[in-house]
């Protein structure tokens, strides 16, 4: 999946040439990837791929899901002139945009961290990318929600309208389901979190609930079924996620890290 994702990528900028090896031909040559801002890496699977796939080496200083500062030098390539700046773009753009993914959401770990609680990224990816998004995320330091419907049963506001008894519904869906699969409920009311526990949920989804209800929630959860995982979700932002960290839950869902992430700014300077 990798190869293809990146020789697509790569085949896109190209397209039927690059025309400057048209011009001269081509000499040994090296560069350096520069950070021009802070941030968290995170790209180096995909590049390193695109590296055995273009027959360029590249040595890398900072590893996937570590920091780098304003100045650092990321990595050196080398290969052939025509090669280096075929595959310049393609590089940068794989780089600059898992990275600022996964600076961001390191930003969100580093203060839910004290208490214990994990960060989750959900399904609000770009079309085609999920798989590249979510690895940035990780490499960030959070752990991946559901990659697809198929993964685990998630019950929804909108599919509650559809369900005329939970209980019934979670029954029947454990005999259809695979063993492994877990069946989670959103709930943005304390009595429809309630309702998921009693019926069997694995996970309860708090989705827009201010923290007093799921201090509430988590109380209910506590007291009564403690095996069951509570998620925090809806809106939660840099500025307010360690307030919904300290209500209890076990984990928090973000998809801004990934569709809020600014591109931080990385170049490449040949030698």
């Amino acid at each position: 999946m990798i190869e293809d994702f990146v020789k697509d990528s790569l085949a896109q900028d190209v397209g039927r040439g690059d025309l400057y090896a048209l011009v001269e031909p081509s000499v040994e040559a090296s560069a350096k990837i520069i950070a021009k801002s802070d941030g968290i890496v995170a790209g180096q699977a995909y590049i390193d791929v695109l590296a055995a796939m273009e027959l360029f080496e590249i040595n890398w200083f900072v590893e996937d899901g570590e920091p780098f500062q304003k100045g650092d030098v990321i990595a050196n390539i080398a290969g052939d002139s025509h090669t280096l700046l075929k595959i310049e773009r393609t590089l940068l753009n794989m780089l600059l945009h898992a990275s600022s993914i996964a600076t961001l959401t390191n930003k969100y770990v580093t203060i839910i961290q004290p208490y214990g609680v994990k960060l989750l990224d959900t399904r609000k990816t770009r079309p085609l990318l999920r798989v590249f998004e979510k690895y940035a995320s990780r490499c960030g330091g959070a752990v991946n929600h559901r990659m697809g419907l198929d993964d685990s049963l998630m019950i929804k506001d909108t599919h509650l309208k559809t369900i005329k008894n939970l209980a019934s519904y979670i029954k029947t869906a454990r005999t259809k389901i695979p063993f492994t699969s877990k069946i989670e409920v959103e709930a943005e009311t304390l009595e429809i979190a309630k309702e998921a526990m009693q019926s069997g949920a694995d996970i309860v989804m708090c989705d827009n609930m201010q923290t007093s209800q799921i201090a509430e929630v988590v109380k209910y959860r506590d007291d009564n079924y403690p095996h069951i995982l509570l998620e925090a979700s809806g809106n939660i932002s840099l500025d307010t996620i360690e307030i919904y960290a300290k209500t209890g839950v076990d984990a928090i869902s973000s998809g801004s890290m990934i569709h809020q992430a600014n591109w931080i700014d990385l170049s490449m300077k040949m030698d």
